[in-house]
């Protein structure tokens, strides 16, 4: 018995891969995201490899497991693929103190964050 599958969350054109818990803020991660949303992936994957953030370099993994699942799972060309959408969500945020003047203390925030990259097959062009 068991559980019934459940339908994909993706198109039969599409294939997705996301990262949880990454320890930036959703608005620095949205940089990058915002760098490769809409282009091809092999366009995508250089910037990323030659880009000087940081968290580059985890958004970079993400489009290659997203390419490995195009491929892998769902049979689709790479060379045609390009990225349709790249979505940035918020999660937990760490609260610590820092010592300030006179006994008292800073809050101190670190947030961390989600991604999604979702990537296309590009229809054929005649």
């Amino acid at each position: 018995m068991g559980k019934p599958a459940a339908p994909r969350a993706c198109a039969d054109d599409e294939a997705m891969a996301s990262a949880r818990q990454l320890r930036v803020s959703p608005r620095k991660l949205n940089l990058v995201a915002q760098m490769i949303r809409g282009k091809r992936c092999d366009r995508a994957l250089a910037e990323l490899q030659f880009c000087r953030r940081r968290i580059a370099q985890d958004v970079r993994k993400v489009l290659q497991s997203a390419i490995a699942n195009a491929e892998n799972n769902h049979q689709l060309d790479v060379d045609r693929l390009y990225v349709a959408t790249a979505t940035v969500g918020r999660t937990l945020v760490m609260k610590r103190w820092h010592a300030r003047a006179r006994g008292r203390s800073g809050r101190v925030e670190k947030p961390f964050s989600n991604i999604t990259v979702v990537v296309r097959e590009q229809a054929e062009e005649y």
